[in-house]
């Protein structure tokens, strides 16, 4: 899957893991590491739905985004990378074809 981020400093902490480890905690920039790496091999969002992580999609306010659980009540938030986000029939997210995500934030938005 092809992975974007929000701006140049996240992409260059989340693609150094010196940077990680000091920015997020050893714990947390693992976590993230097993995550980045998921998502860059996987074809689709669809392998997901089996992986370890939990990834599921967010209402309210974060409506159109995907987390990804890390560490305690942290996670990557993500979104797809497409024009327009590829949808079901049914107006919903159709996971098996977003090939691209934009990744956007590593946060405890339970507060």
């Amino acid at each position: 899957m092809h992975i974007s981020f929000a701006d140049s400093r996240l992409e260059k902490d989340l693609n150094d893991m010196k940077a990680m480890v000091r920015k997020y905690g050893k714990q947390r920039a693992s976590k993230l590491g097993q995550r980045l790496g998921q998502l860059a091999d996987a074809i689709s969002l669809a392998e997901f739905r089996h992986l370890p992580g939990r990834c599921h999609e967010l209402k309210g306010q974060l409506k159109g985004q995907l987390a990804l659980d890390l560490d305690g009540p942290y996670r990557l938030l993500f979104e797809p990378a497409h024009e327009p986000v590829p949808q079901t029939e049914d107006g919903g997210l159709d996971w098996g074809s977003v090939t691209r995500v934009k990744i956007l934030e590593i946060v405890d938005y339970h507060d």
